[in-house]
């Protein structure tokens, strides 16, 4: 008789996060949670595509972000999706800083009105 381990992903971890809800794969899962919150007040979800989740300042000196999940939804909505675990000072300060990532990579040369497409 051979004995296997069984093996679990623990989804509150920086690595099972990602592995459940940030792989191709596994994006309806994400798409699902997402419209579980946001349906509702937003509408359907209904394609997601990863995008790049380090954003590094505009200057040497500028403090980076580095997000745990970052999509874009088909009506060019951007939505960060971080797992916090543990009390953190200022993380409502902390979301509004990784919010102007998305809101400046929208930002047009020459003629432009401002017009901003929604972060999450």
């Amino acid at each position: 008789m051979t004995l296997f381990a069984e093996k679990y992903i623990n989804p509150f971890t920086d690595y099972g996060f990602k592995k459940l809800f940030g792989e191709e794969p596994n994006k309806d899962l994400l798409l699902d949670f997402l419209n579980v919150l946001l349906k509702d007040q937003e509408g359907e979800i209904k394609e997601l595509n990863y995008m790049k989740s380090e954003y590094l300042g505009t200057g040497e000196m500028d403090r980076k972000a580095i997000f745990d999940l970052y999509c874009e939804n088909e009506k060019g909505e951007k939505f960060i999706v971080e797992l916090q675990k543990t009390k953190q000072n200022f993380f409502k300060d902390r979301t509004v800083y990784y919010a102007t990532f998305p809101i400046r990579e929208q930002a047009k040369r020459a003629d432009w009105n401002y017009e901003l497409k929604a972060v999450y």
